[in-house]
């Protein structure tokens, strides 16, 4: 491998330099030494063969040269248009409105306008292209007016300013002194330079400012309002524990008057409320709530209650605001107290109630055993009872032939209908019992008067008591009490059926007894009394206790059928009774409140008043007018006489007030009216003016 004359690392110009000195000593050397063996013919070949490549090269650096003029004269021309561009865009930037520099990749400042750092003059001085970007900083820090936030130094500005510098895009605020405000911008370039731009919104944040003010006195405003609607009382105390705002709702809650709530009030204010001989007691000691208060940060929340008089209870809640002030709210919980020491007491007696309900639970299987296993002698002794007035009415029927004396057949046909009325009543009363076990049946109570019910009773019984030659005494009464009417008129239409049936000699005395807010109805009798040892059993269907009647005489289901209804009505039935000497049954029953006088009359009615008293009688006829009724009116039964006299109508009820009314004597007796309703007037008017109302209500259809 032969080595290269030429150095490929030289121009064009020296290798053919060199070319050209090769060729030259090639011929040189073939004209000296002459041969014949071809030897110069080749060297001459050679050397011609250099001469070319010597020409050829010499073109193409001409060539080179050429381009490299070109070349030249483009880079003029780049440069040219470089400095234009850099002029145009140092026109372009001088016409922005903000403050303009541009870092290079390398952070050193490369161009600027004259609005950046117009604000900063000494800043503006010392801005000198090539400047880095942390000496920009520094210089802004150290002279520039900034208008830095208390505790805030330059340094720490600038460190912080530094860091947002890494941001691909960063946007803030800067306030200098005489309130002035500049926002700040960075933005990247493709290049990896940064672009800052400067605009100066004073105006804008004095108008912000304003505006904010503006918003903050109409917060302010509705904060106000919202503090007075609030149901609980608000206290806001500033870092020294002095009062900046409330609400009238504390000094409602805390009983301080309105006129010691002033701003700037210490906190003793609210202390002073609560401790010995103050209207609270607090569930805290005051040491440590003063303490709390005068804590100047790092407060967490403190809860405690006030008690006060009447078991009235306030929660109270202090939780710490910014700038070391708090804010103190009570709340009235003293319903929730009551409610939960309600629980409190419910759960306490919960065992005795669920005893009570399993006692109850027990009394109500007890009693439905009582019924399943009564069920069946129940009806049998019904069928029994049933058929035996049906298998009698049907042998007085069949007995009865139309050829029988008209008197034996009237009394035949008779002992049939009589039959025939045992099966209704019977049919009746198992139905009653029946819807008292189904308990289908619920009571309408309501303020029954007992007077008007008792005097009902007695005129249905009297001729009962008259056939067994029977004393009936019904000493009547103006009390009200509360039960359902037509099952109190049933019970003591039993019991007082149920004392003539079973007494032979001697009578009845139906009247009542108060005592404790309540009455107790009393039905006793001469009868021959009832064993300590049948008294459950008496309460039971188809008993009949030393009886060997027919059901015509007694089904044995009346004292049934009131024990049901007692225990319906929740009215206690009492039964005392001595062998020999009667029984007496007797029903607890709730006194009602006395009624306004509301009474109304069937309108169109006559009604005769008897009082002895000129005035009272004059009231007593004017409020019965005003209940609809033709009021005839005298001071004596003899003096009613002439009135119906001269007037020649009977009256349609009786309204009377005169003692010894009923004695005989001239002229009119109330027994001639006997069969008129009749009411009998109190000696008081409250008492009168109720029998007048249960009278007249028992009169309307």
């Amino acid at each position: 491998m032969t080595a290269s004359l030429i150095n490929p690392n030289d121009d064009l110009a020296q290798q053919n330099a060199k070319l050209l000195k090769i060729a030259t000593a090639l011929m040189r050397r073939v004209e000296q030494r002459p041969t014949t063996d071809g030897v110069a013919y080749a060297q001459f070949q050679r050397a011609a063969m250099l001469e070319d490549e010597v020409q050829r090269r010499t073109a193409e650096l001409e060539r080179a040269l050429t381009l490299l003029n070109t070349s030249n004269a483009q880079l003029a021309r780049a440069n040219a248009e470089t400095e234009a561009a850099r002029a145009d865009l140092a026109n372009a930037i001088e016409t922005v409105h903000e403050g303009f520099a541009m870092f290079g990749p390398d952070d050193r400042l490369e161009l600027f306008n004259s609005r950046f750092g117009l604000h900063m003059p000494a800043v503006r001085a010392e801005l000198t292209t090539g400047m880095r970007f942390e000496a920009y900083v520094q210089l802004v820090a150290g002279a520039a007016p900034l208008a830095l936030p208390a505790g805030e130094t330059a340094q720490n500005w600038a460190a912080r300013r530094i860091q947002r510098h890494s941001d691909a895009h960063a946007m803030f605020n800067v306030a200098f002194e005489g309130d002035l405000w500049l926002q700040v911008s960075e933005h990247r370039t493709l290049s990896g330079g940064t672009v800052i731009l400067q605009t100066d919104i004073t105006d804008v944040m004095r108008l912000q400012r304003q505006e904010r003010e503006r918003l903050l006195d109409d917060q302010a405003r509705l904060i106000r309002a919202t503090l007075e609607h609030l149901d609980q009382g608000v206290c806001i105390f500033d870092a020294q524990a002095r009062l900046m705002g409330w609400n009238q709702r504390a000094g409602d809650l805390l009983l301080i008057p309105a006129s010691r709530f002033q701003l700037g009030a210490r906190f003793d204010l609210i202390l002073n409320t609560f401790g010995d001989g103050a209207p609270f007691r607090a569930s805290r000691p005051k040491a440590d709530i003063a303490a709390w208060t005068a804590a100047a940060s790092q407060r967490s929340a403190l809860a405690f209650e006030l008690s006060g008089a009447h078991e009235r209870v306030l929660a109270v809640s202090a939780q710490s605001m910014p700038g070391d002030g708090f804010v103190i709210s009570f709340s009235d919980v003293s319903a929730q107290r009551a409610a939960m020491r309600a629980a409190r007491t419910a759960n306490e007696t919960l065992e005795n109630r669920v005893h009570e309900r399993t006692l109850e639970l027990e009394d109500a299987l007890a009693e439905a055993e009582r019924a399943n296993q009564t069920k069946s002698r129940f009806v049998a002794a019904a069928s029994h009872d049933l058929l035996q007035p049906l298998a009698a009415a049907r042998l007085f029927l069949s007995s009865a032939r139309p050829d029988q004396p008209p008197a034996q057949l009237q009394e035949r046909l008779a002992k049939a209908g009589r039959a025939l009325e045992s099966v209704e009543h019977l049919i009746e009363a198992l139905l009653d019992i029946s819807k008292l076990d189904a308990g289908h049946t619920t009571p309408e109570f309501g303020a029954i008067a007992l007077g008007p019910l008792m005097c009902q009773l007695r005129d249905e019984m009297a001729p009962l008591a008259r056939v067994k030659g029977l004393r009936l005494i019904v000493v009547p009464s103006s009390v009200m009490v509360r039960t359902d009417a037509s099952y109190l008129r049933r019970i003591l239409q039993n019991l007082m059926s149920n004392a003539i049936r079973y007494t032979e000699s001697g009578g009845v005395v139906v009247g009542v007894r108060r005592g404790n807010g309540q009455v107790r109805l009393q039905v006793a009798d001469t009868g021959p009394g009832i064993p300590p040892d049948q008294h459950q059993r008496v309460f039971q269907e188809f008993t009949r206790l030393g009886s060997q009647a027919s059901a015509a005489e007694g089904l044995g289901l009346g004292l049934a059928i009131v024990d049901r209804a007692c225990r319906l009505l929740a009215h206690p039935l009492h039964l005392s009774s001595r062998i020999g000497s009667g029984s007496a049954f007797s029903v607890t029953l709730p006194i009602a409140a006395q009624p306004a006088w509301s009474g109304r009359a069937p309108s169109g009615r006559v009604a005769l008043l008897i009082h002895p008293d000129a005035t009272a009688r004059a009231v007593w006829a004017r409020r019965l007018e005003q209940s609809g009724l033709t009021v005839l009116s005298a001071a004596s039964p003899a003096g009613a006489g002439h009135v119906l006299a001269d007037v020649d109508l009977v009256p349609d009820m009786l309204f009377v007030a005169a003692p010894g009314a009923d004695a005989p004597q001239s002229g009119l007796t109330l027994r001639q009216l006997a069969h008129l309703p009749r009411c009998d007037l109190a000696e008081n008017e409250a008492d009168t003016g109720a029998r007048i109302q249960a009278f007249l209500a028992s009169l309307r259809p």
